[in-house]
Parts: structure tokens; sequence; C-alpha cells
């Protein structure tokens, strides 16, 4: 199965360790301009969810959600979620550490985009 969101064992690390000091956590990709797209971490229920939001998957076990207009946008790519010094100012959990999330792109080859189309078939079919 193809993973339209991964993580490194830094981001993973942090994770846990958030996750274990604040309970079940929620990632949102953030669509503002320049710094302002930036994956934010929030305790689940802290930020609310519309019908124009998608999960678009989970890195250690904390799903990982964007606007149906960034999917869009990010549809062509795997999301890579790592872990870089400094705090941006953000509502996201790990600001307080002195750290931030941040997100890095890798087109997809045809042979994966052929994959993942077969992935979301079987999905939109009940498989």
């Amino acid at each position: 199965m193809i993973q339209r969101v991964i993580a490194t064992e830094a981001a993973e690390a942090l994770i846990r360790r958030l996750q274990a000091q604040h309970g079940t956590l929620m990632f949102y990709q953030s669509h503002g301009c320049c710094d302002g797209s930036t994956p934010m971490l929030f305790v689940q229920g802290e930020m609310g969810l519309g019908p124009n939001d998608v999960q678009l998957g989970e890195v250690a076990g904390v799903p990982f959600h964007a606007s149906v207009a960034q999917m869009d946008y990010l549809s062509g790519s795997q999301l890579s979620l790592d872990v870089a010094p400094g705090s941006v100012g953000t509502f996201s959990l790990e600001d307080a550490e002195g750290v931030h999330f941040v997100v890095t792109t890798r087109l997809w080859s045809d042979e994966e985009w052929r994959a993942l189309k077969a992935q979301d078939d079987a999905r939109a079919g009940g498989l």
C-alpha cells in the first residue's frame, strides 16, 4: 500500500513524546502562503474539521488532514513529515518545544500513480 504521508524517525519520536503529554492527536496541513503552509499538530477535537477536509493518511498513528483544495494541490506527491529547529509561532503543539514540523514532497512515479489509482478505486468500490 502506498502511503500519501510518511514521517522521519525524528518526527515519529516527537509525535510519540507529544502523544504521551497530550493524548490523542491530529495533524492538519495548513494552506497559507509561505511559512503559513505548515503541518500543525493539535489535540484531537481542538480544531474542528469541516466537510471540505479530508484525511490524507496517518503518521505514527496520528491522522493527517488537509482541505480538499490542498489535497488537489498535493495529490501528485508524497508528503514527508520531518522536524526542524526553531519555533515558528503557530498554535501547533511542538512549537512550545522550540521545534516545528516541516513537510517536503516527492513526485509520484508513473508506477506509483497507477498503484494509487488502483488503491483509490478499491476504496471507492468498498474493498
